[in-house]
């Protein structure tokens, strides 16, 4: 499981930009780093262009799922991650990273903003954070222990067949 971008955009009404990006692209070789980012905007972009405002979606590319949350007031979010993560925590991710830049980064900034001008840095950290979902996530967590416990059970249910 693994995330490798995390990107917030604004869909305004000429065309869609990006207004700030997080990427991990360690596991890419060095080569391909630039382009894979690249193609992780322009993807996150399009998908967001294609989107209605108030609308949630998981859209496959490639070997990548992209999951993309554009509200009402025309702010959105993008997370690509790969198959197996699930897509439960990467809408609560995109939830909360929205709501935390519409409170720091004022609105009259968004038509007209650009990586480069908008001041928000926590992508960051939330992208690193939520790589693993059971430490960020804590239905996931629970879940996990929840199946952990069935395997127990299952094994104590079938060593006590075993003896009888």
């Amino acid at each position: 499981m693994k995330l490798y971008s995390l990107s917030i955009l604004y869909k305004g009404d000429p065309k869609v930009h990006l207004l700030k990006a997080a990427y991990d692209v360690s596991s890419f070789s060095f080569f391909q780093r630039s382009s894979v980012q690249e193609f992780m905007t322009f993807t996150s972009q399009l998908i967001v262009e294609r989107s209605d405002l108030g609308s949630r979606a998981s859209v496959k590319e490639q070997e990548y799922l992209c999951h993309v949350y554009v509200r009402n007031d025309g702010l959105a979010g993008v997370v690509i991650a790969d198959n197996e993560y699930p897509p439960r925590v990467c809408f609560t991710l995109l939830d909360k990273v929205l709501d935390e830049f519409s409170r720091q980064v004022n609105r009259i900034d968004w038509p007209s903003g650009s990586p480069s001008t908008i001041n928000y840095t926590a992508l960051d950290s939330y992208l690193s954070k939520y790589q693993n979902p059971r430490d960020a996530d804590a239905m996931t967590k629970v879940q996990a222990e929840l199946d952990e416990t069935k395997i127990i059970l299952a094994r104590k249910q079938n060593s006590c067949c075993e003896i009888m």
